[in-house]
């Protein structure tokens, strides 16, 4: 059985409750794959592929290395090409933009909501042009970007639409699933997500038979049949392993994000009296791949060096807003996204996971509360 870590301090994500309760089911599925010698795709894969496409209610999911290549191989699908123009966020992780710009594509940037961190919809058509070819929301923290919205916008001006689901499985708008509200939607399986590996994995959604092909010629160097390479691709086969753990997980997500939606609610509770900090809203279809908030007046970091002292552990996603970072930074020198720059400057991660208790939350709060008052 795990060994549990050192009770004093609270990390800002505990996987061990999550091992410790799938740890039979989890072992019977990793020596089944051992025993079976099939370790790169094959009949657990296509398992993994068909429970997910059924539980996002999408009619293909395409199993990948890993979240980046998902959106690297979406974009492709999609029809994105070098020179083309594809306008995302700048408050995401870098691969993001990173897939766009190994296409030799370009990174539009628009700016974010302060309240969800999403893409601001309203300065999307602005920012479209004769070479925009797709747009790329980020569903960021687990929190569904507004496809409503999007969508027409899309439609409006024949652009395709691939969602970067990386944080966000299981989340949903209304009865619809991240992942089938756009032309395609790119998943990762990183060990730290709602729904995680014990490494890299990925999965590509759509409800076209052609990207799904496309996707499947692309993950394997381009073949259509062996040795009939068709197309440059890419190695980005989807492991046994990763999937036939993951197909245990997958069996148990809706609690687990029933769980974190508890989580973020006692959190909200908690927090409500304190000043100086601003909560997250807590939406129907929100997974809380993160909690995150927003500590005022300029104390972040003074507040998050404070928790590490008392032995809780925060994260910062993101501090420099992709615009900002180096490889970026001379090509947009003159662009401004004040909402974005504002969220790297205050955002903090707080512990959550499925199984968090109540007294550990409580005990962050308490130390909030103390720092804000110190700092």
């Amino acid at each position: 059985m795990p060994i549990r870590p050192d009770a004093e301090r609270v990390p800002p994500l505990d996987l061990r409750p999550e091992l410790e309760a799938l740890w039979e089911p989890l072992s019977e599925a990793a020596l089944r794959v051992l025993q079976s010698g099939r370790f790169v795709l094959g009949p657990e894969v296509e398992a993994f592929e068909t429970e997910a496409a059924e539980f996002l209610d999408v009619k293909h999911a395409v199993g990948l290395n890993s979240g980046t290549d998902a959106l690297v191989i979406g974009l492709r699908c999609l029809g994105v090409e070098p020179g083309d123009e594809v306008i995302t966020t700048p408050f995401s992780f870098f691969a993001t933009a990173e897939a766009i710009s190994s296409l030799g594509a370009i990174p539009v940037f628009v700016d974010i909501e302060p309240d969800s961190f999403n893409i601001d919809v309203s300065a999307i058509e602005s920012a479209i042009t004769a070479r925009t070819r797709a747009l790329l929301p980020v569903h960021l923290f687990g929190r569904p970007a507004d496809m409503t919205s999007i969508e027409p916008v899309a439609a409006r001006h024949d652009l395709r639409v691939l969602e970067d689901c990386a944080q966000s499985i299981g989340a949903r708008i209304g009865d619809r699933a991240t992942g089938g509200l756009g032309d395609a939607g790119a998943f990762s399986f990183y060990p730290t997500k709602n729904l995680g590996g014990v490494g890299d994995g990925g999965l590509l959604t759509t409800n076209e038979a052609g990207v799904a092909e496309t996707a499947r010629m692309l993950r394997n160097h381009g073949e259509r049949s062996r040795y009939n390479n068709e197309m440059l691709g890419y190695n980005s086969r989807l492991d046994a392993m990763q999937a036939a753990l993951l197909r245990v997980k997958l069996e148990h997500l809706e609690s687990a994000n029933a769980g974190r939606r508890e989580a973020a609610a006692r959190y909200g509770e908690l927090l409500d009296p304190v000043e100086g900090i601003e909560a997250p809203e807590v939406t129907v279809g929100h997974v809380f791949h993160q909690y995150t908030v927003r500590i005022l007046e300029g104390r972040r970091d003074e507040v998050r060096e404070c928790l590490d002292a008392k032995g809780i552990g925060t994260m910062v996603y993101y501090p420099i807003p992709i615009h900002r970072l180096p490889v970026y930074a001379e090509c947009y020198a003159g662009i401004e996204l004040p909402a974005s720059e504002a969220a790297a400057a205050e955002v903090l991660s707080l512990p959550i996971w499925p199984e968090i208790e109540e007294e550990t939350q409580v005990r962050v709060v308490d130390s909030i509360r103390q720092a804000l008052a110190s700092v």
